[in-house]
């Protein structure tokens, strides 16, 4: 069962996020080896939860600094670092699983394994939209009512940004 808790997600710099999102209580790590037939295997990982570890797929779609990239079997090896967005990973059954992320590093290896570490990995499916709208609309406000350069307004700003990228990936206008 789904329940509604507060989330602090913190940035590469500084913490955001305070709000908006409903947390599964399911477990995610899950362990799996390698088939004969191929894939590619990833350990995604937060500090605090491992979402994969050893987890054969088909293929995982990264938000790269650069631009969105796809990684599958036999990928050249790669260090990305994550923007916020959207981590979707292909089961070897063609099921997609897609988390919002802040930001974090990729590191795909020669042998076919992706190492994926971020600060937090919230599946898109507990997102809240009236909560996410909510908030979004308090950060603009914390936004115009913070001074100049001060750190309560780099806060509100990174937070409109989070909710800016987190309505982007649920396809919701804010």
């Amino acid at each position: 069962q789904k329940t509604k808790t507060v989330l602090t997600m913190l940035s590469s710099r500084i913490a955001f996020v305070k709000r908006a999102v409903t947390i599964s209580s399911r477990s995610f790590a899950a362990v799996e080896t390698a088939p004969a037939s191929g894939g590619m295997t990833i350990n995604f990982c937060t500090p605090h939860l491992p979402i994969y570890t050893k987890k054969v797929v088909e293929r995982v779609t990264l938000p790269g600094a650069a631009g969105e990239y796809g990684v599958n079997q036999n990928h050249a090896a790669l260090i990305s670092q994550l923007s916020p967005g959207v981590v979707s990973v292909v089961h070897l059954t063609g099921t997609v699983e897609k988390f919002f992320i802040p930001g974090g590093f990729a590191l795909t290896h020669a042998n076919s394994v992706t190492d994926i570490s971020v600060t937090e990995a919230i599946p898109l499916a507990d997102i809240d939209e009236v909560a996410l709208k909510s908030n979004y609309v308090e950060a603009t406000k914390q936004v115009a009512a913070a001074a100049d350069g001060s750190v309560a307004k780099a806060t509100a700003q990174i937070e409109v940004e989070t909710y800016t990228s987190l309505a982007r990936a649920l396809g919701v206008a804010l």
